[in-house]
């Protein structure tokens, strides 16, 4: 064996791929588990982000046959025509509840029937309120995944640093050499994994905030409607 392939085996790494590929058993496997917690926050980003514009057009739809509809009769019928969404499925839950305590009270030509009591009246409210969590829950659905990976990743980077760095003083320690060029390479290998902690956690945490308001602006949107049918079983002379 010459000694100018000794030569090129022993030379150090010159790039973060090169690190990469002759880094410790350790660092390895940090770097493994940053790359599976990357693509699933990228899988839910692109997920949700599909998710919440669908709401976005959906609910516009829903607010412009409402706009439309001079009578919660109308309202409901056209709502009928429309895909499903969560401020269909409130709605249409709401209804669904008054028709149980009035029943034929939407009906064509149906005649006027008695107001809801307050007992009644607070009933419908509940009903409202617990179906908005469930729709809230359900576009709430995988952010608690991104939160745990932005908030995980920098500390997945962080142990493989430290444990990069023991390992290069460690190997100090065995040749005996302090020598600048024997310890560069071990402490920048550990470092790799810093970066990859924080280029996972960037993304995931920066996606979790969007989401978390576009949830906000969401739920507040279902919550003033459950208001709007109240206060429109109200101006009917329905409550």
């Amino acid at each position: 064996m010459s000694l100018s392939y000794l030569l090129l085996q022993a030379a150090p790494p010159t790039s973060a791929f090169q690190m990469v590929v002759g880094g410790t058993l350790p660092t390895k496997i940090v770097l493994l588990v940053l790359a599976a917690g990357s693509m699933v926050s990228w899988w839910l980003i692109f997920a949700k982000s599909r998710q919440f514009r669908d709401v976005r057009r959906q609910g516009d739809e829903f607010l412009s046959h409402m706009e439309r509809a001079q009578r919660l009769e109308d309202a409901y019928k056209a709502i009928l025509s429309l895909p499903d969404s969560p401020y269909g499925r409130v709605f249409r839950q709401g209804v669904n509840f008054f028709s149980e305590l009035r029943p034929g009270a939407l009906r064509q030509g149906a005649p006027p029937t008695t107001g809801l009591s307050l007992t009644q009246l607070e009933a419908l409210r509940l009903v409202l309120e617990k179906e908005e969590a469930e729709e809230r829950d359900e576009l709430a659905r995988g952010l608690g995944w991104l939160a745990v990976i932005g908030s995980v990743s920098p500390l997945m980077g962080l142990m493989g640093t430290v444990i990069g760095v023991m390992n290069a003083f460690l190997g100090i320690t065995v040749s005996g050499s302090s020598n600048i060029m024997a310890v560069a390479p071990g402490v920048a290998e550990a470092l790799i994994t810093t970066v990859a902690g924080l280029a996972v956690a960037i993304p995931s945490v920066i996606a979790y905030n969007h989401f978390v308001g576009k949830l906000n602006l969401v739920s507040g949107e279902l919550e003033g409607f459950s208001s709007e049918f109240i206060g429109t079983l109200a101006r009917e002379g329905r409550v």
